[in-house]
């Protein structure tokens, strides 16, 4: 108390804050003047500077008749720098240097707690600084008079070399080839010295106008340095409590900050990992753990989180493998990067870990040998792929890192479905990419069995067949009561509304009895929306209820209609492939889902104007029955069906046929000469080129 006492309040100033030159403000701090230079000197001075790196260059005219500045040095620095001849690229015009040249270093690398004030009529007018840079001599015109130096030296001793002098020798090169650059070299060569003087060479300068202390525009520019307008809206950040004021004037120190360890850049805390959007969490938790269940998902997304969300989130990333999630191949492996062992492309080393992850779709055990056989990759990108999901075991092979997720699999089978469907597309491009034997792939259980070194003797191996009998004989048992109870109470509903019925009496044939099954059947034998079974006699209109016959026929249509329409021959392989993978694009629920048969399925192709074409295919032929059945579009209603058609009939003629027996044919049913353009498009529509030869698609 008695401290403020002796130390009572004088003025009272108010504090006004200027936004005009936000951002926009430097100060500059100059060396100590010399006597002969003048920093008002406009005619002899530039400016330029690079906005991104605060960096500026300065010319400032030299009193070149001031009694402290030395002639003759001046000219000898002159006639180092440029020599005898003068033209536009010289440094010094006049033979006498008559300016310097001054370069920024930033004093601060934070100036937020700096401003410039103005006082005026009882008022402070503070503008925060963008920057403070310090000024200093550069000297590279000395660097320019020892390059003129060398040059000359150079050019004096190629004179006094003979002229009759022979060529130089042929020397012998070594060409290098340099291997495919890391991650982690990728990030030292973008740290390195070189690069960031590279980086900084590469900014282009921005010329500036200088303008005197006197000039208009010098003034007009300097009323920015006051407040524009003096009401409480313009200067809220100056209305502060008292613990807020003092929290600006001495902000917390960040020294602490600093001097704890960094984190690696690729790590991330879970505080910072709950920050993201939902689908930035699941991408980078899925790339850095590789396989997890979805319950430990939820988990570690924290509470609260909507589960339907993280559903559709989860398969852009992963894909489903025994229950479990493993992230997608393009997600470790980015288009344009490389294998770090081999140099191998992206594209391959996505489709030989998508066919490790499809062998763990079929079984629990992968064996590395047959893995490095089929993909033709190094044995240390294998061994990439089988570390992410799956645990080494001696002289057995490597079995899946995580037990199948029984749990899911119950409560989604909408999710379970989509999956095998996209399974069911990555297995067919597979096949065609690395021409898969019937042994790859079907699973091998006997292998998977005989893998367990464990004995079981006779008497073991009954009991455990007795066990399992009555286990299963109890549960169905069970389902028997009550769909035996099911069916009496829908009796007894029945008989009640019986009266009400009207039955309208039809022929029934002898030959063709009513088939009861249908509905029955319906759920079983279906693979991915597709019926096995080639010989199906379903029909649409004895597989569904009446009012969905009309939309499932009309989305089966179009869908047929669409997929002919741009690719005018297809197999019955690669049509249920294609329809497939539309199925996993349609939400769950779809009219669809209800089970396409393959017989369905041609009726429907036939409906839609195309052809079945009996390509007489060689009898030695290790194509499946569904490749052997080939479909084109008739009748497209373009100028070119008829040519098409022309080509349809030559190739039920012979699976193969060369381009020019193509050509003749076709100008001698159609009548006229086609160019070669026409022959093209005819043939880029329905053929193939190999060898030398066409062949249907």
């Amino acid at each position: 108390m008695a401290n403020e006492e002796d130390d009572p309040i004088i003025q009272e100033i108010d504090v006004f804050l200027a936004r005009s030159l936000l951002e926009k403000l430097y100060l500059f701090q100059y060396p100590i003047r010399p006597a002969s230079m003048t920093y008002d000197d406009v005619t002899h001075l530039s400016a330029k500077i690079k906005p991104k790196q605060q960096k500026v260059e300065l010319e400032m005219a030299i009193d070149t008749l001031n009694p402290n500045y030395c002639r003759s040095k001046g000219e000898q620095i002159a006639l180092n720098v440029d020599g005898t001849c003068t033209d536009e690229t010289s440094t010094y015009s006049s033979k006498l240097m008559d300016k310097q040249t001054f370069c920024s270093s930033q004093a601060a690398s934070n100036v937020s707690r700096y401003a410039a004030a103005v006082y005026k009529k009882g008022e402070l007018h503070l503008t925060p600084l963008h920057g403070i840079l310090q000024l200093r001599p550069s000297f590279t015109y000395l660097d320019k008079a020892d390059a003129k130096h060398r040059e000359r030296e150079a050019a004096n001793e190629g004179g006094d070399s003979s002229q009759d002098e022979a060529e130089d020798d042929v020397k012998q090169i070594t060409v290098r080839f340099s291997r495919p650059e890391t991650e982690q070299a990728r990030q030292r060569r973008v740290q390195s010295y070189e690069f960031l003087q590279k980086r900084q060479a590469e900014e282009h300068w921005v010329h500036l106008h200088y303008y005197g202390l006197k000039d208009s525009r010098s003034e007009h520019e300097r009323q920015y340095l006051f407040s524009q307008g003096h009401g409480l809206a313009e200067n809220t950040e100056l209305i502060k409590s008292p613990s807020e004021y003092l929290m600006m004037l001495m902000p917390p120190s960040v020294e602490e900050e600093i001097d704890k360890p960094v984190a690696p850049s690729n790590v991330l805390s879970m505080a910072q990992l709950r920050t993201l959007p939902l689908a930035d969490q699941i991408k980078i938790l899925m790339k850095n753990v590789k396989v997890m269940p979805f319950a430990n998902l939820m988990s570690l997304l924290g509470s609260g989180t909507d589960s339907t969300a993280v559903l559709r989130c989860i398969q852009q990333v992963a894909m489903l493998v025994q229950g479990n999630w493993v992230v997608k191949s393009d997600v470790l492996y980015p288009k344009d990067t490389s294998s770090p062992h081999s140099g191998v492309p992206a594209e391959v080393l996505c489709r030989g870990r998508d066919f490790v992850m499809w062998k763990f779709t079929q079984d629990r055990w992968v064996v590395r040998k047959e893995v490095a056989a089929v993909t033709k990759l190094c044995p240390e990108d294998v061994k990439d792929f089988l570390e992410h999901m799956s645990v080494a075991r001696i002289n057995k092979g490597w079995e899946f890192m995580l037990p199948y997720d029984e749990d899911f699999v119950k409560k989604h089978p909408d999710i379970v479905q989509r999956q095998h469907m996209l399974w069911m597309g990555i297995q067919a491009k597979l096949e065609k990419v690395y021409n898969l034997l019937k042994e790859h792939l079907t699973p091998k259980k006997q292998e998977s069995q005989s893998a367990h070194p464990l004995l079981v003797s006779g008497e073991q191996r009954v009991n455990m067949a007795k066990a399992k009998v009555r286990q299963k004989y109890g549960q169905l048992e069970k389902e028997f009561q009550k769909q035996k109870a099911d069916m009496k109470s829908n009796d007894t509903s029945a008989k009640m509304d019986v009266s009400n019925i009207c039955i309208k009496e039809e022929p029934v044939s002898d030959e063709e009895p009513m088939d009861t099954s249908a509905y029955e059947g319906m759920n079983n034998g279906i693979v991915n929306g597709l019926h096995a079974e080639e010989d199906s006699t379903d029909s649409l209109n004895s597989h569904f209820p009446g009012g969905c016959v009309d939309r499932v026929a009309q989305e089966l249509k179009a869908f047929v209609s669409s997929t002919f329409k741009k690719q005018f021959v297809l197999t019955l392989s690669e049509l249920k492939r294609l329809f497939n993978l539309h199925l996993a694009s349609l939400p769950p629920g779809h009219t669809l889902f209800s089970g396409i048969s393959d017989k369905m399925l041609q009726d429907m192709v036939l409906d839609t104007g195309c052809k079945q074409i009996l390509v007489p295919f060689p009898p030695q032929t290790a194509a499946s029955p569904d490749e052997l059945k080939v479909y084109a579009l008739w009748e497209a209603g373009d100028t070119y069906d008829q040519h098409r058609q022309v080509l349809l009939e030559i190739f039920s003629k012979n699976y193969r046929v060369r381009r020019n027996v193509i050509q003749s044919q076709l100008s001698q049913e159609c009548g006229e000469d086609l160019n070669k353009q026409e022959v093209d498009r005819v043939l880029k529509d329905c053929c193939v080129s190999y060898g030398g030869m066409w062949y249907l698609k």
